[in-house]
């Protein structure tokens, strides 16, 4: 869709140039995860040139990333308090920034229809769209019955997802009805799919933290000892056997080692070991049941090294990454739907992420109906990374009139 095809006529143009070039100077602004202030005060100044009344919500994790950023948060007021209330959320943050580039990985340049940077794709797009998308939302004649909120996080990419996490522990999702997100969305789903798409749930995931101990022995004599990285060797192996929990709309849940460390002399027995394994699982896996397939495989092993079975520190015992899955027949599954098919003459295809993110969060911890709407790339974390300019401008449009038909 273009602006002048059907953009005015429902009163809430995109300008498509304006869209990209938002982009672009995003992408121009290095954000590595706990390093977005310079992003934050960029989205913050955008929104309070346009009177959209930004505010910053602190993020701070003392004990263990001693991690202090904030949030940019904005506000649309409907007309009716009983009328439902949509979060727009996306992240600023990107992985670290890549080695392998050939180019500057935070050019921003445009070739092909293809913008290019580290973070274009994930997720710069669709924090591009969201920030478009609330922009015309606020400028429409258009009546808002409901609130839309936005909200543009920190430390998506990093290890805790601290940015929503303190949106949830600080209570600005409890008036909250339902949550869009704009990841990138076929690229990183359980089955093919193409743009326009929703995907409507997500896998969750837990990481073992597991000590193995064993018993030191100079290296000549390795039967006086036990080692600790044979026996957690063998504990890898047998936690990828685990029979995984399986989902209609998740599919199966997996296991995959990720970290082995042990030994630090040259020659001695290992004594101790420290293994870590990745466990997305799917609606009815739990904590307790993930523990206790990590239990079993242990006591069929029957191991002489001592073994103990824990999962990551974290800042706070909230915080965790469970499964979710949004109905089909919810209302902003159909306000989406609609939208799509008045923007791209389509219906939107629909699935399911494979991994985790800040959806998991407002999904499962907070309760939302969360949807994940997003322009697609290539090269997501990766060098070379690049998002497709017409998706983002296409996401923009699709987020705003399902947000008018939400809140309208």
């Amino acid at each position: 869709m273009t602006e002048t095809e059907t953009g005015p006529a429902s009163g809430l143009a995109i300008d498509p140039e304006e869209t990209i070039d938002l982009l672009q100077q995003m992408v121009k602004i290095p954000s590595p995860y706990f390093e977005e202030h310079d992003l934050a005060e960029f989205v913050y100044d955008w929104l309070d040139d346009r009177d959209l009344d930004p505010e910053y919500h602190h993020v701070s994790e003392p004990e263990i990333t001693e991690y202090e950023g904030d949030n940019v948060v904005a506000r649309l007021e409907g007309s009716d308090p009983d009328a439902p209330t949509l979060l727009l959320n996306a992240h600023m943050d990107t992985v670290k920034l890549v080695e392998d580039w050939a180019e500057d990985p935070c050019s921003g340049r445009i070739e092909d229809g293809k913008l290019y940077g580290q973070g274009a794709c994930d997720m710069k797009g669709g924090l591009a769209a969201v920030m478009k998308a609330f922009e015309a939302l606020a400028e429409s004649d258009r009546e808002l019955r409901g609130d839309v909120l936005l909200t543009a996080v920190v430390d998506e990419e990093g290890p805790y997802g601290l940015g929503t996490d303190r949106l949830i522990r600080d209570g600005l999702t409890d008036d909250c009805d339902a949550a869009v997100v704009t990841e990138p969305g076929p690229i990183l789903a359980q089955e093919d799919l193409d743009n326009p798409a929703l995907l409507l749930g997500a896998r969750g995931r837990f990481l073992y933290d597991i000590t193995v101990k064993g018993k030191a022995a100079h290296g000549s004599q390795p039967h006086k000892g036990v080692s600790a990285l044979v026996d957690a060797g063998r504990l890898a192996e047998g936690l990828t056997e685990i029979e995984v929990g399986s989902h209609d709309k998740l599919g199966d849940g997996s296991v995959c080692p990720l970290m082995l460390e042990s030994g630090s002399q040259t020659l001695s027995v290992p004594e101790r070991a420290r293994l870590m394994v990745d466990r997305h699982v799917v609606v009815g896996e739990t904590a307790e049941s993930v523990r206790a397939d990590a239990e079993e495989v242990v006591a069929e092993l029957d191991l002489e090294s001592e073994v103990e079975i824990s999962f990551r520190e974290a800042p706070d015992p909230g915080i965790k990454y469970g499964p979710y899955v949004t109905d089909e027949d919810h209302e902003l599954v159909g306000a989406l739907q609609d939208a799509t098919r008045e923007v791209a003459g389509v219906d939107p295809e629909l699935g399911y992420f494979a991994s985790v993110g800040d959806f998991n969060y407002l999904g499962d911890r907070a309760g939302l109906p969360t949807v994940i709407v997003g322009p697609d790339g290539e090269n997501i974390h990766g060098a070379g990374e690049f998002v497709y300019t017409d998706e983002v401008v296409e996401v923009a449009e699709i987020v705003t009139e399902a947000a008018a038909e939400f809140c309208g």
